[in-house]
């Protein structure tokens, strides 16, 4: 009985990625009976995807929960659907790529909803004093790129697992390193941040949630 737990190395202008950490610590770990299996993937459109569906292959998992690292935003964010669209905004990934306006699978259906039950989800955090909300957009970056490409795996292969996708804020410690960058003694504002033992938690409630804990 296995849980895989996906997070990214870090990419654009942050030297660190907290969904890295969550990876790499909650690996091995269990919830509810089962192993974590967390791995950290590759911030690059050609390869994140196969990445996914090799973990899929090996681990034939009981939920799957990707996660990535969404500065500027207040809460964890579960996302509920993934659309066919790759788009860097501006951010080439790490190997220099910047899709435009350009499909993900372009026989692909337009989206694919999350298959973890997302506002429960939610609910469990917020009960648990952690910020969250349901989030209609995981954006078109490499996020959204796997919640998609991933979702259609498990159609394809009619697999019914549990997959989505989870952002989180930065931490504290990212948070005050920006600021300090961004003349935060004069004025300048701090961007919203939770800590990591939080992320965590909210990790493993995720987990919980959808194995119907």
């Amino acid at each position: 009985m296995t849980l895989v737990l996906t997070g990214y190395e870090p990419f654009g202008d942050d030297d660190e990625n907290p969904t890295q950490t969550l990876a790499e610590e909650l690996d091995g770990g269990t919830v509810a009976g089962h192993e974590i299996v967390g791995r950290v993937l590759p911030v690059e459109y050609a390869v994140a995807a196969d990445e996914m569906a090799t973990l899929v292959a090996d681990y034939d998992p009981d939920v799957i929960v990707s996660t990535g690292l969404a500065a500027g935003r207040s809460a964890v964010s579960v996302e509920r659907i993934g659309v066919n669209v790759n788009d860097c905004g501006g951010v080439a990934d790490n190997a220099d790529a910047e899709p435009r306006n350009e499909f993900i699978d372009a026989d692909g259906a337009d989206a694919y909803f999350s298959t973890l039950p997302v506002v429960s989800v939610v609910e469990s955090l917020l009960d648990a004093g952690i910020p969250a909300r349901v989030s209609n957009t995981a954006g078109t970056h490499l996020c959204n790129n796997v919640l998609y490409s991933t979702r259609a795996l498990l159609e394809r292969e009619g697999l019914e697992t549990p997959m989505g996708f989870v952002h989180m804020p930065l931490t504290p410690e990212m948070a005050a390193e920006k600021a300090s960058e961004d003349e935060a003694t004069a004025g300048g504002a701090v961007e919203a941040s939770l800590p990591l033992e939080l992320q965590k938690r909210a990790v493993e409630l995720a987990f919980e949630t959808a194995l119907g804990g």
